[in-house]
């Protein structure tokens, strides 16, 4: 099964757009996990149980493991997903961008070493750095395209004046990913929900690519907006929220307080979607 084909599954079985970041903070855990790095996976597992149901997609921030030197955490939380979630793609995120023979390590690790579904990546060094992850077959890679932070303006929202019509750069990175770069179905795109306007255009230029839309939640990003502009029929989305659903209590019933932040937001997502 294709990560496209998971994705689809899950959203299906699940009724479900929503996709959990997995971005652990041992500064905000609850009672006696406070400020434990070794507890970054009994931390993360708990979320994984509690809202498996609800999601389309997990999406494990692997900054947040390295810091802590806690990569075999997230490779216990990893196989954890696999055998308890193994209907939920797991997208690592990871924003990698490198030279062919470095992107190939990068891919190695995150379809062998932690066995991802699919991986994010930055596209800016050109074709040859992202080709490495699409020599898996089934597996999925979503390019950076606009994105949620201030700064994204500073190169993304700049035209290209030796391109045909003289695009934005995050036009051209969405037209590559849905044409010429996208040569097996494994391209998805990142596009942040505090730009709809954007996810709109991105949409109109990648009509069939999976969107990943990070922003909902604490970041400010409107669900109702989001789904608006970015969900077709044929053109799945994966609305990420992070903080608000890991965080949504800071005592010991932090996973309960998780599924039901997650439960309201699905909600508002299939909402969106009824009236899109």
């Amino acid at each position: 099964m294709t990560f496209l084909d998971m994705l689809r599954a899950a959203t299906a079985q699940n009724r479900s757009m929503l996709c959990v970041g997995l971005d652990p903070e041992p500064s905000r855990f609850p009672g006696a996990m406070r400020g434990d790095p070794r507890r970054i996976y009994d931390f993360c597992a708990a979320i994984v149980d509690a809202t498996a149901d609800l999601v389309c997609a997990f999406k494990p921030q692997i900054a947040y493991f390295a810091a802590h030197r806690a990569e075999d955490q997230l490779e216990r939380l990893m196989q954890h997903m696999r055998t308890h979630a193994p209907q939920v793609p797991v997208i690592l995120d990871a924003k990698r961008g490198d030279i062919g023979s470095t992107a190939e390590q990068y891919a190695k690790e995150a379809f062998e070493r932690y066995g991802a579904d699919a991986v994010t990546l930055s596209p800016f060094m050109g074709f040859d750095s992202v080709q490495p992850y699409l020599e898996y077959p089934g597996k999925g890679a979503f390019l950076l395209c606009r994105t949620s932070n201030p700064g994204g303006d500073d190169l993304q929202n700049q035209t290209l004046a030796s391109v045909d019509g003289q695009p934005r750069l995050y036009e051209h990175v969405a037209r590559l990913a849905q044409g010429p770069w996208n040569r097996n179905g494994q391209l998805g795109l990142v596009v942040g929900a505090t730009y709809p306007a954007e996810i709109e255009r991105v949409r109109a230029l990648a009509p069939t690519v999976p969107l990943l839309i990070p922003g909902v939640g604490a970041q400010g990003g409107d669900a109702v907006a989001t789904v608006r502009a970015g969900w077709r029929a044929d053109g799945p989305i994966v609305v990420n929220s992070s903080r608000a659903i890991l965080y949504a209590s800071s005592g010991d019933d932090f996973a309960q307080a998780a599924r039901a932040e997650a439960e309201r937001t699905r909600a508002l997502l299939e909402a969106a979607r009824g009236v899109a």
